[in-house]
């Protein structure tokens, strides 16, 4: 699938944006972005739409807002991920957007700290 100008200069800005936060990268995934740090996702870009990491410790405040969750359709079932729109207003606050952006990077540093742990567990 060839990007559109649009697209690869919307995930360099918002890549630029997050550098605020630390070296963030992006990743061309499945006709998306993820955005990472230090190795981990927590964030994805899709259809010019930013996603944030959530989970129990943040995701009361995307709720709050009315934001949806990342989804997509899968042989007729829609799958929703722990990834919720980033708020219109962090898109234009810089300090905003690295405040939900590092908290979405401390929900993904949650997140795989669980699954070391179940795969400690497991062994």
């Amino acid at each position: 699938m060839a990007l559109s100008k649009e697209q690869r200069e919307y995930v360099a800005h918002i890549v630029d944006l997050l550098q605020a936060i630390g070296p963030v990268k992006s990743k061309f995934m499945f006709g998306g972005f993820g955005l990472f740090m230090e190795g981990l996702m927590f964030g994805l870009i899709a259809d010019s739409e930013l996603y944030l990491k959530v989970d129990a410790q943040n995701l009361q405040n995307f709720e709050d807002l009315g934001l949806q969750a990342f989804s997509y359709d899968k042989s007729g079932k829609e799958f929703k991920m722990s990834y919720f729109q980033a708020p219109e207003e962090a898109m234009e606050d810089s300090e905003l957007l690295s405040v939900r952006a590092s908290n979405a990077y401390g929900a993904a540093m949650r997140a795989a700290a669980k699954k070391g742990k179940r795969a400690k567990t497991k062994k």
